[in-house]
């Protein structure tokens, strides 16, 4: 029994991050009292006033602005022949924590799908025959198509303020932008933020070699902006201190600098901080949720009941509630059937380091959370697979993200681990050397999924998320291709000495919990279309439950070799317009099964 029963609202929302605070100001002006419960603590944009956030030892080292790994974490295994233990130490990916969850610590890369990415069985398929896919990949195709979600991506990309330059608008190719990606209603909201020298020598090296290189889109305004619910963004300022810090500058797009103040102002919201949702409350049929269960700051058990409950946490968290509350039918690996925890996957990125002679100078503090250059040429299906022999791509780029003296000060291979041949080698080149980066697709197989732990519990007596994941052969023939082709590009822009070291692993290596990678994993809560494949429907819309909406990068099918933000945030968009204009009218399922 809860300590607690509030009254019955129109909508609950769980989590305050990007898909949180879509949903909240959607269902909110559609005029639903919303109640959004966040695990963590409440702030805004003030909260990251400089100089105080000029503060790596805190922000990055000490993990500031991340979900305390004491009170609830996840297990890791690579097999489910092996043992999985907790994560006790941040590494390979972070866990947001707070309101504005991941989407206040961010880099601000916002990338669009492309039709083969979202049709990628299918388009494989039909180029290069069924067998070319390994047996125990079980990629499937989204069930939305580029053309469906454009409206959407064009939605989060204005409410972000997001600063690029297009390369296809209504099918005319525009000069400067990128001419691989699908047609776009219009340009970006803004224009591209100034090229870092770096991004520069790249431009050229990489067009030089052929490759069709273009601003990197960046939710970061490159100036004044006044977004569409209202929120006023101001022009970078280029202090390198985005990635893994909140902006104090309401530069980078965040549901702190681009949501929350419009919606903290309706009358009919409600935000709810220090509130752990610990379960999604069903009838006796088990099909309709009546609302949520949570812990709130004082320890009480609180029950909140809703019509409709947005499932907007993180993406491992959205599939540990749905398995905690009994939504769904759990994955299992040996038969292949059930869909909650399937699918699960991750991305596989690689750096190449360049050192340049003194002459050349790179000036790494001058640097914002995704300003470069990037080309396409090997994402997606935009080269051709067949004599590869994988499936998938990469993006490939540069971007000065900051000069942050403890973990972005790189010094050559060979050089000392400490002493006074360290710091010489540090002195020497910490002003002339930057890296080439790929971020690259991953696939999701048969036996990478998640589910709960028989053995280790949260805070609150609760199983544990247990993620069940190593990389494949075909990630690795992927990543080595991809920073193959990225080492002529950086071998074109003559380093110092030439030798271009590659950070890219090699094909059987297994997952490493320790560096970080990314905070882009996804899956097990994945979008299709018919029940048997899936966790919801097109509309994010649970397929068993059908008032439970679940969003986030837990609906991707298999990972992209870009930043998923943007797509998350276009679907988001369009599951609210759907439950707007025809959930609310008539609830029920939004497409039959």
């Amino acid at each position: 029994m809860a300590d607690i029963k509030k009254p019955k609202v129109d909508a609950v929302v769980v989590g305050m991050g990007w898909t949180g605070a879509i949903m909240s100001i959607e269902l909110a002006a559609a005029g639903l009292n919303v109640v959004a419960l966040e695990r963590g603590e409440n702030r805004d944009s003030a909260s990251f006033a400089y100089p105080k956030v000029a503060d790596e030892l805190s922000y990055v080292q000490r993990s500031k602005l991340m979900q305390s790994l004491a009170r609830e974490t996840v297990t890791i295994r690579h097999t489910a022949q092996d043992e999985a233990l907790p994560l006790r130490q941040y590494g390979a990916f972070l866990f947001g924590d707070g309101v504005g969850g991941s989407g206040v610590h961010w880099n601000g890369f916002t990338y669009r799908a492309t039709d083969a990415d979202l049709k990628i069985r299918s388009h494989y398929e039909a180029r290069y025959g069924k067998n070319f896919i390994p047996a125990d990949m079980t990629i499937q195709d989204w069930p939305v198509t580029v053309a469906e979600l454009e409206p959407f991506y064009d939605q989060f990309e204005y409410m972000a303020g997001t600063s690029g330059q297009a390369g296809n608008v209504q099918g005319q190719l525009i000069a400067g932008g990128n001419p691989l990606e699908a047609p776009r209603s219009r340009n970006y909201a803004l224009p591209p933020l100034p090229t870092a020298y770096p991004a520069q020598l790249f431009d050229k090296a990489a067009r030089d070699l052929g490759y069709h290189t273009y601003p990197t889109p960046a939710s970061i305004a490159s100036k004044a902006y006044t977004n569409p619910y209202g929120m006023e963004m101001g022009p970078c300022n280029f202090c390198g201190y985005c990635e893994l810090f909140g902006c104090y500058m309401y530069s980078k797009a965040s549901p702190l600098a681009c949501i929350v103040p419009a919606l903290l102002r309706k009358p009919n919201f409600e935000l709810r901080d220090r509130s752990q949702v610990v379960r999604v409350n069903l009838d006796a049929g088990g099909k309709r949720a009546t609302g949520v269960t949570y812990i709130d700051a004082q320890g009480r058990t609180v029950e909140q009941p809703a019509d409709i409950v947005a499932l907007c946490a993180y993406q491992m968290h959205n599939v540990r509630l749905l398995l905690l509350s009994g939504i769904g039918k759990p994955y299992d690996p040996v038969t292949g059937e059930g869909t909650v925890g399937k699918n699960y996957a991750y991305q596989k990125n690689s750096k190449l380091p360049l050192f340049f002679d003194k002459d050349v100078a790179i000036n790494p503090f001058i640097g914002s959370g995704a300003g470069g250059v990037v080309y396409d040429d090997f994402n997606a299906d935009n080269f051709d697979h067949g004599p590869l022999n994988f499936v998938g791509g990469a993006i490939t780029f540069v971007a000065v993200t900051g000069g942050r003296p403890i973990a972005q000060a790189a010094v050559p291979p060979g050089t000392p681990k400490w002493g006074s041949g360290w710091k010489k080698s540090l002195k020497d080149h910490y002003l002339h050397s930057f890296s080439i980066a790929t971020q690259g697709s991953v696939m999701s197989y048969r036996d990478n999924y998640l589910d709960l732990d028989p053995t280790y519990k949260d805070a609150y007596g609760q199983p544990l998320l247990r993620m069940t994941f190593d990389w494949k052969d075909n990630e690795g023939k992927m990543t080595q291709f991809v920073s193959q082709k990225a080492a002529e590009v950086g071998r074109a822009m003559n380093p110092a000495p030439k030798l271009v070291t590659m950070n890219a692993g090699k094909v059987g290596d297994h997952f490493d919990t320790g560096p970080y990678q990314s905070t882009h994993t996804t899956g097990g809560a994945i979008a299709g279309d018919r029940p048997d494949n899936s966790v919801v429907n097109k509309y994010l819309q649970s397929w068993d439950v059908p008032n439970v909406f679940v969003a986030g990068a837990c609906a991707f099918p298999q990972n992209l070799g870009i930043n998923p933000t943007g797509t998350i945030g276009a679907m988001t968009y369009m599951a609210t317009k759907a439950i707007r204009e025809v959930y609310l009218k008539n609830p029920g399922p939004l497409v039959q099964a």
